[in-house]
């Protein structure tokens, strides 16, 4: 059986550690809102999902570059295809439908954006992972302080009123 020359453990160098390394924080920073909101998908989870996206995408990088002739039909960017089955499998598993509710919508996004951040992390594309850590943390948390105050009170003055027929 033919396969790749194994990796000496001495290349393990900065630039991969810090790309997991960021992975595995970043992906614990966006399971602390889900995990503070008590959701399935928490702190563990994301850091998991975002580290091992991280992982696939180094190791896919690594062996294009170790193992591409120019001859192969190789392509690093089917992680995305892989990631995202995988990813969708488990996201469907969280998604629950209760008394016409549909629960855990956000956190099976969520996880998606996880991985998502992981792959760019994996491919060391910072200011795309900069980009996505903020926007996920803006609307997440400001969005979510917004919905609390201003939408939910709403929502409640609407239910009322239709329970008391509209008057």
């Amino acid at each position: 059986m033919d396969l790749n020359p194994d990796t000496p453990l001495h290349w393990i160098d900065a630039p991969v550690l810090l790309r997991l390394g960021v992975a595995a924080l970043l992906g614990l920073l966006l399971g602390f809102d889900r995990e503070m909101k008590g959701h399935s998908a928490g702190l563990r989870t994301h850091g998991i999902v975002c580290f091992s996206a991280a992982l696939m995408t180094v190791s896919a990088i690594a062996l294009y570059n170790q193992l591409d002739t120019g001859q192969t039909r190789m392509d690093p960017l089917r992680i995305f295809e892989g990631s995202g089955a995988f990813v969708g499998i488990i996201a469907a598993g969280l998604i629950v439908v209760s008394k016409g509710q549909v629960h855990n919508i956000t956190t099976a996004v969520h996880l998606w954006l996880a991985t998502v951040v992981g792959i760019a992390c994996g491919a060391g594309q910072w200011p795309l992972v900069m980009v996505a850590v903020l926007v996920a943390i803006i609307m997440l948390t400001i969005l979510s302080m917004a919905e609390r105050r201003w939408i939910k009170p709403l929502e409640h003055h609407r239910r009322e009123e239709a329970d008391n027929g509209g008057s």
